[in-house]
Formats: structure tokens, sequence, C-alpha cells
């Protein structure tokens, strides 16, 4: 299914993120040891996009989801990988990853992305109304305006 404009701003962010995951397995899977690097990649990415992303998602997209109970699992899922996924923000700031915990993190966070690209957002294009939609782009953009530099 084709991303609804209202959602394309969270999956090229979802992109971003995904590039990340991807860089790290790579190099963590073939041996390289320069961990340093990757934490503060993590703590550039998470300063710079993903707790915005996050915010976003919290006081915009899961609110809208959660109007549709049936999603209201699905959301809470969501909202505790975040959890996660801010405590290796953590581990990174403090440069205390080791090469398993940078594997975690970036399968963690692929997992996530992937749920909320395959299941939240097809989810939300499928029940919510247009108007729903356009909503949730308009805030979500008037939010990445504020927040984040352009692409």
């Amino acid at each position: 299914m084709l991303r609804d404009p209202s959602l394309v701003p969270y999956s090229h962010q979802h992109q971003h993120a995904l590039a990340l995951c991807v860089r790290i397995e790579r190099a963590m899977n073939s041996g390289d040891a320069a961990l340093m690097p990757y934490s503060a990649e993590i703590q550039a990415l998470f300063e710079q996009e993903i707790e915005f992303h996050f915010e976003a998602e919290e006081r915009f997209l899961f609110p809208a989801a959660e109007a549709h109970s049936f999603l209201r699992p699905l959301v809470s899922e969501l909202m505790a990988e975040h959890v996660t996924l801010r405590s290796y923000y953590l581990a990174a700031v403090a440069r205390n990853m080791n090469k398993s915990d940078l594997l975690d993190f970036a399968a963690t966070l692929s997992d996530h992305i992937r749920k909320e690209e395959r299941e939240l957002f097809e989810e939300c294009q499928r029940i919510m109304s247009s108007h729903e939609l356009s909503a949730l782009g308009t805030r979500s953009l008037e939010f990445f305006n504020q927040h984040l530099n352009s692409d």
C-alpha cells in the first residue's frame, strides 16, 4: 500500500534510522571493533531526529491511533519500545555499549520501525478518515518544521 502523505515524514525519518541499523549490523558482523563512533552516531541521531520523532508519535500519531480501540495494544507495545530505545540512547551517551548492545539496539530499532510501518501505518491508513489523516499530517508536519532541519 502506498503511504498516505500524512505519514510520509515519519517514513522518511524511519529510513534514516534504518540506515544506521544496517551500518551497525554490517560493522559488528564484519568484526569492526570501533564501538565509540557508533555510540556517538546513535547519540547524534537521537538528539537530532529520533527524540523529536518519538515525541511527535506520542503527541499526535499514537493518540489518533488509540481513538480506534483495537489499536491500543499495538500502541502500548510501541510506547514500551520507545522506553527501551531511550535506554539504549542513555547507554550510548555514557559510551557504555558493547558489541552485543549495539547489535541489540540495531535489531530493536529495526523491528520497531518495521512494526510501525507494516502494522500501525497500514491500519491507520485503512481505518482513519481522510480528515483524520490530514489533521494528523498537519499537526505532525508543523511539529517537525519547528524541531527538525529540513532534508
